[in-house]
Parts: C-alpha cells; structure tokens; sequence
C-alpha cells in the first residue's frame, strides 16, 4: 500500500529553540513571566502535530488539536488557496484543510490516490490521428483588444 506523509520540516523547531531564547531575559524579570516559555512550546507543538497522510484508501489531516480522515470517495476536489496551499472539499461543499501540502506537492499526491487527483504538470498528448483530408477553416471573429477573464480561484478535480 503506497503512503505518504507530508509534515512541517524538523528545521522550524530551531526556530521555537529561538524564540525560547530570546524569551529567557524577559521571562525572569518577574515572577509569573516564565510563562511566557508556553509560546516556544506551543509552536513546536504545532510543528511537530501538523500533518498530512495521504494512502490510496484515504486522506488524514492531523492539526494541532484534532484529526480528520477523508475517504476518497468523501472528496469532491482539491480547491488551491491563496500561497499554494490546498484544501480538500467534500461532497456536502465542507472544506478540509490538508496541513503541509502545496500546490508544488499535487504530482505525489496524485501518484498516492491512484489517479483521483490530476496531475497538473502531465500534459496529455494525443495520439497521431491518421492522416486525413484537411479541409481549411473559416475564422469569422474579429480581433478583440480585450484581456482574458482571470479566475482567483483555481480547483483540481479529483476522479472518482
């Protein structure tokens, strides 16, 4: 069964060791201070708990305080949000978010769920039809100095 993990790197934990320093002459200053050092911890609490795993049964989103597991017949699509990161939307139009998963992680994710997410740097080549008759085409439209409608939202559809 193939499986996939996708987490926050170890390397943001340096960042709580940091931030626990730069704590340590203020939190001494009173008492009651030193609980200021519940904010290194909490952060790499959430570092550590945020996760995603991805088998070709299901999909498990662990955050800092709960779980939710997806079937993937539960997901409609993957919705991209703004800065890359992706959403599963369910059947019922509820939003799950997938923690650490990027629009740059959609080939491995679709190479887990078995083809339910499309691949978006797989171009889809025709194969050469025979060769036929061509009849030329009339092109009837005038040239436009309008601009393509841009979409803000961008959905990955996945298959069923």
């Amino acid at each position: 069964m193939k499986k996939l993990v996708f987490r926050i790197p170890a390397t943001a934990l340096l960042a709580a060791g940091l931030i626990a320093i730069c704590v340590t002459p203020v939190a001494w200053v009173a008492p009651g201070l030193q609980a200021l050092y519940v904010l290194p911890l909490g952060y790499a609490y959430w570092v550590v708990r945020n996760r995603t795993t991805v088998t070709e049964d299901e999909i498990v989103a662990r955050g800092a305080f709960g779980t939710t597991t997806l079937q993937w017949s539960e997901v409609k699509y993957i919705r991209l949000i703004q800065k890359g990161w992706l959403r599963a939307v369910k059947e019922d139009a509820s939003e799950v978010t997938l923690p650490a998963v990027r629009f740059m992680h959609l080939p491995a994710l679709s190479a887990v769920s078995g083809g339910r997410v499309p691949d978006p740097t797989v171009q889809d080549t025709e194969p050469a039809e025979e060769a036929t008759e061509e009849v030329p085409e009339v092109v009837t439209e005038e040239a436009t100095d309008e601009a393509p409608e841009v979409v803000e939202d961008k959905v990955v559809e996945s298959e069923k």
